[in-house]
């Protein structure tokens, strides 16, 4: 559950105001119920509101697209499972609204058992779009809820094991090429409260052993425990393959993080007025270890902060990401492509 645990009170998408740029719709159907059909990809399973209630007085329109880039990326970590904006797009609206801007393909992750089972289900069906993959994995909040066995409303849920054994069961189905995203968040989680940082820290280990298992890339979610993330990762050998999704040090950490051979994938955050610190980590690394995401529908870049997200925005990332390394925006396309390919394996290489 991405939104919780990807923004931040520096971050707060909500704290901008509504603008006026035109959306598709100027109202909101009700969300479809989830097609059980191999024939039809799954409906979204919640909305960005499920999690974030606080933004419901955001702008929810959708903002207008951006200029194509020169040459395709992939945006690696969107979470397609989650509905949002004021006319709900399905996953190939968001696929085909990408690929207009040269955005040619995503990965969409699936971060809690209900959006893990809703990824397996994507690619188990008929309809889903050829240039999608997927990963799965217990982000480290929800491995605390299975450590306990109560959800966020006491409700029983499975032990983390079980979880975990899930995951890494449809990690072996059609469509997986990571897994992620797996890590630790210390913002939410207590200092004080040690079973809580156990269940992370074992969670997180679990998944570095399945990464190297079935030899692929995994995808780390740190947030506050840089320093802790790295510990693990220098303690247990960390997957040959190894991405800080939506990377959130400064440049001291980046240095860090690429001298072990580690990749950073940068989000729209790292457009946002306050972001120096993520300017400054990716000036310090350059383009060789480096891709693009959305994280979406969460951190839109600017002049849309807090408005709905999607793949199609990543022309805006990119932007950025070339001036803050002085690239030519092609040249910077190219590497990000390349980068993406090498670790991913997939899809099959465009020349660079």
């Amino acid at each position: 559950m991405p939104s919780p645990y990807e923004t931040d009170p520096a971050q707060d998408d909500r704290s901008l105001a509504a603008r006026s740029d035109p959306s598709p719709e100027s109202t909101a159907p009700a969300r479809p119920e989830q097609s059980s059909s191999s024939s039809a990809a799954p409906s979204p399973v919640r909305s960005r509101e499920d999690i974030d209630p606080r933004g419901r007085s955001r702008d929810r329109s959708w903002p207008p697209v951006p200029d194509s880039l020169p040459f395709p990326v992939i945006d690696n970590h969107c979470h397609l499972d989650f509905a949002d904006g004021d006319r709900e797009l399905t996953v190939t609206d968001h696929v085909a609204r990408a690929a207009e801007v040269g955005v040619d393909a995503q990965i969409t992750i699936g971060s809690d058992l209900e959006a893990v089972r809703w990824t397996a289900a994507l690619f188990a069906s008929e309809a889903c779009p050829p240039s999608l993959r997927g990963g799965v994995a217990i982000h480290p909040n929800e491995a605390a809820l299975h450590a306990r066995g109560t959800d966020h409303d006491g409700d029983p849920i499975i032990g983390l094991d079980e979880a975990i054994g899930e995951v890494s069961t449809l990690l072996r189905g059609p469509g997986m090429v990571v897994v992620g995203e797996t890590g630790l968040d210390w913002f939410r989680t207590s200092k004080k409260d040690d079973a809580a940082r156990a269940a992370q820290i074992e969670s997180f280990r679990a998944h570095i052993a399945l990464a190297k298992e079935l030899d692929l890339p995994m995808q780390i979610h740190d947030r506050n425990a840089h320093q802790d993330v790295l510990e693990v990762l220098d303690k247990d050998g960390a997957p040959e393959r190894t991405v800080f999704h939506c990377f959130s040090g400064d440049a001291e950490f980046a240095r860090a993080c690429a001298d072990r051979g580690y990749f950073l994938s940068f989000a729209g955050n790292v457009t946002f007025k306050n972001a120096d610190d993520l300017r400054g980590a990716l000036a310090e690394v350059g383009f060789g270890q480096v891709m693009v995401e959305t994280d979406a529908p969460f951190l839109t870049p600017v002049p849309y902060r807090g408005r709905p997200n999607s793949s199609y925005l990543i022309p805006l990332t990119m932007a950025t990401m070339a001036e803050v390394t002085g690239t030519d925006l092609e040249q910077a396309c190219r590497a990000v492509r390349a980068t993406t390919e090498q670790v991913y394996g997939w899809p099959e290489a465009v020349a660079a």
